[in-house]
């Protein structure tokens, strides 16, 4: 992602303009003593939640339409947030299909006293667009235009299938489950 924010444009509706930039979507949290564990860390659900509204609003803005979260790939938290920091997430589509959209989700934590910023996690989010009565509906194509959101979008399709892969293997398994219960 990049720190280009500050030029991202207002929300399009010409499907045939929709780029990375345009769907890209920065939020800022201060965390409270609410939102931590006894240690006085961001909880992960806390964190979990604002980055899978950051993510839907991304996805929303791509698609002027409703969406419902499918799949979050490996949420990992690689450094911890502590209370009274301002956790910046940042979210962007990276390609879509036919009804689905993939998100790049980064998380960075920011110290104000000292002005660190550390990352603390990355993940892909997937949400498929919905109509008033909640079925799937088409997306518009996305437009990468930078060499890195071009990277990114052909390595998608790999990601994609790798989550297909997993979603079948849980059908799978929870059939058998069922199975093995009659």
């Amino acid at each position: 992602m990049t720190n280009r924010f500050d030029d991202t444009p207002p929300v399009e509706t010409d499907s045939s303009k929709k780029t990375v930039a345009s769907s890209r979507v920065r939020m800022n949290e201060l965390v409270m003593p609410n939102d931590t564990n006894p240690l006085g860390k961001l909880m992960g659900g806390i964190l979990m939640q604002w980055m899978d509204v950051c993510s839907a609003i991304s996805a929303q803005r791509h698609c002027n339409r409703n969406v419902v979260t499918v799949a979050v790939d490996s949420v990992e938290f690689k450094n911890a947030i502590d209370l009274g920091e301002v956790v910046v997430i940042e979210g962007e589509v990276t390609r879509t299909f036919n009804t689905s959209m993939e998100v790049a989700m980064q998380v960075w934590a920011e110290n104000l006293r000292t002005g660190e910023r550390r990352l603390c996690t990355t993940s892909f989010y997937t949400f498929v667009a919905v109509d008033a009565d909640g079925k799937p509906v088409p997306v518009p194509k996305i437009i990468p235009e930078t060499d890195f959101e071009k990277e990114r979008y052909e390595q998608a399709e790999e990601r994609r299938e790798m989550r297909l892969h997993i979603s079948k293997q849980n059908e799978d398994a929870h059939r058998r489950r069922n199975r093995d219960k009659e």
